[in-house]
């Protein structure tokens, strides 16, 4: 699982490309306003011929020095009318520019009219004798921009994450109790394994106190298979199932099944307290997905997980 950090890193890195990207085209677009700055008309022609050749834009429009919108908003097929005299101070993407920042790329935003992630470019420009006379704005739909950066790579880092406090602060007036699922769970196990060795489930998400498992198959990825307790506790349901080697994309061990399980059992019952109510095994990235009484989640890989002895989670 990609933690937050990494995540930033990775978006740090796309965003200085697609600066990078822009620079250029916006650099020459504004320095063709200079010229013009006291010209609607002018100005609109620039952008608009502009705007037949831009790859990614889907707005153009220029402000003078105090960010009072000069043009109306320019789109590929058209304008977008009544933005003449707009006052765009306020709006985030503008205070840099305002301190004085000649070229920036702003946060992603949702866009007030198609409520879609979006980014504003901002270009100072300049007049004969070098002081900022306006500003050129270029609005982008994130769905139209290239993605330059590398993909997002999937590291097994260990992740804690604590959920709702208000569960956590009765943790200890609460106490196990005896589900379905919990009186023929050796059963449950082995009806699991086998769908995973045999019947194609790559992703299984055993829910210990509801006594339902959500499965996920290799022949119909997108698509998710519920199981409640009389299903699961049969061995027949397995007919059910199209027979399909141990997938070839899976990288926990055929063995290390059953230890993930006797696991997952193990914490279910080695507290009347702090128990798991939830666990999950992905074969394919090796994933181990862990919820508790205590609205505590887990994520961390499968050879990791088995590392850990019960003292380790209960401190004893």
């Amino acid at each position: 699982m990609l933690s937050s950090t990494k995540l930033q890193t990775v978006v740090k890195k796309q965003r200085k490309a697609l600066k990078d990207l822009l620079f250029d085209s916006m650099s020459e677009l504004a320095t063709a306003c200079a010229d013009n700055m006291n010209d609607r008309q002018a100005l609109e022609g620039i952008l608009s011929k502009e705007m037949s050749r831009a790859d990614y834009c889907k707005y153009l429009w220029v402000l003078d020095k105090t960010g009072r919108q000069l043009t109306d908003d320019v789109m590929r097929d058209g304008f977008k009318q009544g933005q003449v005299g707009r006052d765009r101070v306020a709006r985030p993407y503008l205070q840099r520019a305002l301190k004085g920042e000649d070229y920036y790329l702003s946060e992603a935003y949702i866009s007030r009219n198609n409520k879609r992630p979006s980014l504003t470019a901002v270009k100072g420009i300049y007049d004969k004798n070098g002081k900022v006379s306006g500003f050129l704005g270029a609005d982008f739909d994130l769905r139209e921009l290239p993605h330059t950066s590398d993909e997002v790579v999937n590291k097994k880092d260990w992740q804690q994450i604590k959920g709702d406090p208000a569960i956590r602060s009765g943790l200890f007036s609460q106490q196990r109790e005896e589900s379905a699922m919990d009186t023929q769970i050796d059963d449950v196990l082995s009806v699991m394994k086998e769908l995973i060795l045999t019947r194609g489930v790559f992703h299984a998400k055993l829910h210990f106190s509801s006594s339902r498992a959500t499965l996920w198959r290799v022949d119909d990825p997108f698509d998710y298979q519920i199981l409640n307790i009389d299903e699961l506790s049969d061995p027949d349901i397995c007919l059910a199932f199209k027979h399909q080697p141990y997938f070839d994309k899976a990288t926990v061990e055929e063995k290390d099944i059953n230890l993930v399980f006797q696991q997952f059992k193990d914490l279910r019952f080695a507290d009347e307290t702090i128990y798991l109510r939830a666990a999950s095994l992905n074969v394919v990235n090796g994933m181990i997905g862990l919820n508790f009484s205590c609205d505590g989640s887990h994520y961390m890989h499968y050879e990791e997980f088995l590392e850990k002895s019960l003292p380790f989670w209960f401190g004893s």
